[in-house]
């Protein structure tokens, strides 16, 4: 009995220490590129090194970190060629989902879908842009999981997981943020409506915009501004 408790102990500070450091990696406070610092992270987190290698094992298979030869793990940091790519399939990804969804979501998922959309219009209200991106990626995440295709939500984090803090950068211009906002009611319109076609047409003008949207802040060195220096 008691070492059930300490294994459970265990995987649940592997869990929390994981969601601090996807945090972290999503909303920039660990730069791309950069090396994770082990010794740095530990004090911060105030944990030791076995949870917190769990935690960045955890992060790589979801595509949050790279484990290079040589260098340890790094935050992932992606080319412009890797963001057209990533965001064409994701696109495609977001809109099957959408499609199936609307033609299988039950009641419940639906209020929950709902639920969410309203939590995340009072942190856009109040512009909390850290609990507006939670609630966001947990909707095109039940999105996902209404279309009840496990092997499309198996492959769809797997994708998105790699340019989630891209993502969230896209909505730090109000006028984008506020078009973001407008989407996200007419899928809620569209999923209501269990309006297949057009759930799907408006999650792949939504990803879309957001891939333009990156690659416009990558350009103009709003991400990733150290691009351009000698390494």
């Amino acid at each position: 009995m008691t070492a059930d408790i300490i294994e459970i102990s265990r995987l649940a500070l592997h869990d929390q220490v994981a969601s601090r450091l996807r945090t972290m990696l999503v909303e920039g406070h660990i730069a791309p590129g950069a090396k994770l610092n082990e010794r740095e992270l530990c004090l911060q987190l105030r944990v030791s090194r076995t949870p917190l290698r769990e935690a960045i094992k955890l992060l790589a298979a979801e595509g949050l970190v790279d484990l290079l030869p040589n260098r340890g793990a790094v935050a992932v940091k992606l080319t412009e060629a890797d963001v057209l790519n990533t965001f064409e399939v994701l696109a495609m990804l977001e809109g099957m989902s959408g499609e199936l969804a609307a033609k299988r979501i039950t009641d419940e998922e639906l209020a929950e879908v709902r639920a969410l959309h309203y939590e995340m219009m009072a942190c856009f209200a109040r512009r909390d842009l850290s609990g507006y991106y939670r609630l966001n990626a947990r909707i095109h995440t039940a999105i996902n999981e209404a279309a009840g295709n496990p092997v499309l939500s198996s492959t769809y984090r797997s994708i998105n997981a790699r340019v989630q803090s891209l993502r969230f950068r896209t909505n730090q211009n109000d006028a984008k943020w506020k078009h973001a906002v407008e989407e996200h009611e007419q899928m809620i319109v569209a999923l209501a409506a269990r309006d297949a076609a057009g759930l799907r047409k408006v999650l792949i003008s939504h990803v879309m915009r957001k891939r333009d949207t990156v690659l416009e802040l990558m350009r103009t060195g709003q991400i990733y501004p150290q691009a351009n220096t000698a390494s």
